[in-house]
């Protein structure tokens, strides 16, 4: 069990338990009583629960925690590709996400990345969040270390994302230095898409603010069309995705200067 799941499970854990000791938590993790100890004193130190002589003690932010800190039992494809994000990741930057299973997977891994944690508090924050994504705000909000910007806007209900022209109007002022950017489609000569455009239109003004914009994946949505455009081609710089992408249309998003990163 990779430890991220690991720590994830462990606070489900003590959230269903209320208090949890550490031999049980070993027992029901099938893990030493020294690692519970060493992932009682990890979650601790990011807030998530009370530490205690021999346990662990659930508190009002890890029981708040929508969907998952709980770590995502996303499939292994998103939690590969969120891993991989974490690597372009430093601290003290401005990094941006929109909605979807991808950027929100992506949003947890970087959020718990050890250089990110490990920043002094005297030099919080170590990392700034833009979003536009309720769930990855309400999610990172509990983390003292992570300043969160959240765009206004109407939220949507099936992505979470905040849309329309206070959204937009927003992130006019800013700068981004990397945006981890989901799609719902990606061609070869529309660029990164999405089914509504009111999302496109968010997701764009993110790419437009950002250095870098980093396109996160799975490979079954790219070779495709929808109706809205979110960026063209010559925006994105990387794309992180699996290894079923196919071999031509790889070479032909290469071919335009773009970084194709196997997670």
């Amino acid at each position: 069990m990779a430890k991220q799941e690991r720590l994830s499970n462990l606070l489900q854990l003590v959230i269903e338990h209320g208090t949890l000791e550490v031999d049980t938590a070993a027992n029901l993790l099938d893990v030493s009583e020294a690692t519970i100890r060493r992932d009682f004193d990890t979650l601790a130190q990011r807030n998530l629960l009370n530490r205690s002589h021999g346990a662990a003690t659930a508190i009002g932010s890890s029981i708040a925690l929508p969907l998952t800190y709980k770590v995502a039992k996303e499939d292994e494809t998103k939690q590969k590709i969120a891993q991989r994000s974490t690597e372009y990741v430093k601290p003290h930057e401005v990094i941006a996400f929109n909605g979807g299973t991808t950027a929100t997977a992506c949003a947890r891994a970087i959020a718990v990345k050890e250089d990110i944690t490990k920043v002094s508090p005297n030099d919080y924050p170590a990392i700034t969040v833009v979003t536009n994504a309720v769930n990855i705000a309400a999610e990172l909000t509990v983390r003292n270390y992570i300043r969160i910007m959240v765009t206004g806007g109407i939220a949507r209900t099936n992505s979470f994302e905040l849309t329309g022209t206070f959204a937009e109007n927003s992130l006019n002022e800013i700068s981004i230095d990397t945006t981890f950017l989901g799609i719902q489609a990606l061609d070869l000569d529309l660029g990164a898409m999405s089914l509504h455009e009111d999302e496109a239109l968010v997701n764009r003004k993110l790419a437009e603010r950002s250095n870098q914009v980093i396109l996160v994946s799975d490979s079954s949505k790219f070779n495709k069309r929808l109706f809205a455009v979110i960026c063209e081609l010559d925006k994105i710089d990387k794309i992180i995705t699996d290894s079923n992408i196919d071999k031509k249309f790889r070479q032909s998003i290469e071919q335009k200067g773009i970084e194709v990163v196997i997670a």
